[in-house]
């Protein structure tokens, strides 16, 4: 996909409408170079892109689900990667004055734009479903400088404009999802005491009441009964009430119930995941 000849082709539409507004100005992406600019012979906006570089603050660690025509999820891929593009935007004439007039024409453009205009948007860029970021005379990097930009192009010190193009670009790479899942979940719960107890996600919906309630109906049966009577077992005390803990509480103290909590955390520290909380009581 030719997203920087779509980001060039976008630039370049947004120029001539806004910063040139008629004028019959060219509009080049060649390199500044000595022989280069003994070639012009008319009025020329260049906007040189000489640096490429990802944007790590904004990288995405969600992926996106791509879903079919029955709405079931059928392939993953991954967010899209946005990068810096740094364009050097000079002008050629004959005169300074007319290059001065140019570079505060071409100033107040990118000002008043901060974003890319959709009407100017060009090829894949209008499809897009991210903004392009527009950044124009910064402060460069520690690692790089503008003369030192000029240095590599063999030219002397020319008035420039710094520009910053953040543009999403989409990464053509996915993965098939796994069937859906048709089962109902199920949960196994073990008491401190080593009883096991399953549970399935249809005792929500009150399924498992009635079993659950024979049980209870049986176990006070048999601790009434007249057998337990005469071999003169002790009654078992009551159940403790259900209550959560109170603050300040040990879990530890007679009568209390039991709380485990676990906290699950996804992401990054600048770009925070889901947090899923996990907390059970055991009552028994």
């Amino acid at each position: 996909m030719a997203m920087i000849q779509d980001v060039d082709e976008s630039l370049r539409a947004l120029v001539k409408r806004d910063a040139l507004n008629g004028s019959k100005a060219d509009v080049a992406f060649d390199a500044p170079t000595k022989e280069w600019s003994s070639r012009r012979n008319t009025p020329t906006v260049d906007l040189y892109l000489y640096d490429i570089r990802e944007d790590l603050e904004l990288r995405e660690v969600m992926w996106e689900n791509i879903r079919g025509e029955s709405g079931v999820v059928s392939e993953r891929r991954p967010p899209p990667r946005r990068f810096k593009l740094s364009y050097l935007v000079t002008a050629w004439t004959q005169r300074p004055e007319d290059e001065h007039r140019l570079l505060s024409a071409l100033l107040s453009c990118f000002l008043r734009h901060p974003t890319m205009p959709t009407d100017a948007l060009a090829g894949a860029l209008a499809q897009a479903r991210m903004p392009i970021l527009l950044n124009i005379a910064l402060p460069p990097p520690q690692d790089r400088s503008i003369s030192d930009v000029w240095s590599a192009l063999g030219g002397e010190l020319k008035p420039s404009l710094d520009l910053v193009i953040n543009a999403p670009i989409p990464v053509n790479f996915r993965i098939p999802a796994g069937p859906p899942v048709l089962e109902e979940p199920r949960f196994t719960f073990i008491r401190p005491n080593g009883e096991t107890q399953s549970a399935a996600a249809s005792e929500r919906t009150g399924k498992g009441k009635r079993s659950a309630a024979a049980s209870a109906s049986k176990a006070g049966a048999a601790a009434e009964s007249p057998a337990s009577a005469k071999a003169g077992a002790p009654a078992e005390p009551p159940a403790a009430s259900a209550r959560p803990l109170k603050p300040g509480e040990a879990a530890d103290k007679p009568g209390a119930p039991i709380a485990q909590e676990e906290t699950v955390r996804s992401g990054k520290e600048r770009q925070p995941g889901r947090i899923v909380r996990f907390r059970g009581i055991d009552r028994a």
